[in-house]
């Protein structure tokens, strides 16, 4: 059988898995090892700390890889710095190194929106920053109502609405606030010390702003496994404009007219093995809030009874439970048949 390696985390973790005993444990590896071998592979569980670029050549191996949400990213760092430097060594990274970019970042996540040749994404239209003081410089040239949000955060945390130019400005200060007492001191020493020396700013958290769509009433959460799609209602909090985080969801078994395709639009596009969406109807047309490829929760597939496929163009609903391990094999392998041409096992 070929390999197939799992890279894992300092835990021993891999990847991320809603009903994990115990808690937030990933995903079963047994299971994982049985149905890889089913589709003939041989899963190698291996600890990013265990690659070593000195002895091990991973060119044109498959390298399946987690990912973390740790505070502050400061573990996901390390992560990207391993997978990146697999992608420069020629390995197989599934999904692509920039997906992982993009997870829990939701500034380059829209970078890669703006990059993308799928326009039908492009309705929602974000402003990314680095800084406080770049806001400010531009804000006078853009809407008074807007979403703000920083490039972290789960469940709709760190995501507000702006009323006005000074609203905005406040919470995006918020948003971006760095906390150093030391080095904010030192550098208040240095304005004194040195004339026209301009003070570092103390809002360093990147953040962005997106065009805000009023009066919706819910979004959908989608995720796609392979041929298989889960569809999940979310209602918004009663006086919010969120969604995403208000625990009031029921499973999707007849979807908007139009949602499947554009979600396997989104999919076909970004050429990935699983991915998770948040799409809102607005005005009769679909917009595309965010979306993941990598470490994204698995509520949807774990708890849904029926999943979404398309069958000589027509979708397709089969009233059954899937088992999330099985299907994230199944998508990989799928994945590496139709990117790599290699004739499935199964």
């Amino acid at each position: 059988m070929k390999e197939i390696y799992l890279l894992t985390d300092y835990k021993g973790f891999f990847e991320n898995k809603y009903t994990a005993v115990p808690y937030r444990s990933g995903m079963n590896r047994e299971l994982l090892t049985k149905y890889f071998a089913e589709s003939g592979y041989a899963a190698e569980f291996m600890a990013f700390a265990d690659v070593d670029f000195r002895k091990m050549d991973f060119r044109e191996q498959y390298i399946l890889y987690t990912s973390s949400e740790d505070h502050e990213g400061h573990y996901k760092d390390y992560i990207e710095d391993v997978v990146y430097a697999l992608c420069l060594q020629g390995a197989h990274l599934i999904p692509d190194v920039k997906y992982l970019r993009a997870h829990h970042n939701k500034v380059f996540m829209e970078m890669l929106r703006d990059m993308s040749r799928l326009e039908s994404i492009k309705n929602i239209t974000a402003s990314c920053f680095g800084a406080l003081e770049e806001l400010q410089e531009r804000c006078d040239h853009m809407d008074e109502k807007l979403v703000i949000k920083s490039a972290r955060g789960a469940t709709s945390s760190r995501v507000f609405s702006s009323a006005s130019r000074p609203d905005l400005l406040k919470k995006a200060a918020k948003i971006s606030r760095t906390r150093h007492t030391y080095h904010e001191l030192w550098d208040l020493a240095r304005s004194v010390k040195h004339k026209g020396y301009r003070r570092e700013s103390k809002h360093r958290r990147k953040f962005l702003t997106q065009n805000f769509l009023p009066d919706l009433m819910n979004d959908w959460k989608i995720l796609i496994f392979g041929k298989k799609f889960y569809v999940l209602y979310r209602q918004v909090r009663k006086g919010d404009f969120r969604a995403s985080g208000s625990g009031l969801f029921n499973f999707c078994d007849a979807p908007p007219e139009g949602l499947l395709d554009f979600a396997k639009e989104v999919f076909d596009a970004l050429d990935v093995p699983y991915l998770s969406l948040d799409v809102a109807l607005k005005d009769n047309v679909f917009h595309l809030f965010e979306f993941q490829a990598v470490y994204f929760g698995t509520l949807v597939i774990e708890k849904s009874r029926s999943y979404f496929t398309q069958i000589d163009g027509l979708w397709c609903i089969t009233k059954d439970a899937s088992v999330l391990e099985r299907e994230y094999v199944s998508s990989i392998n799928d994945y590496i048949a139709r990117k790599y041409h290699v004739a499935q096992s199964l």
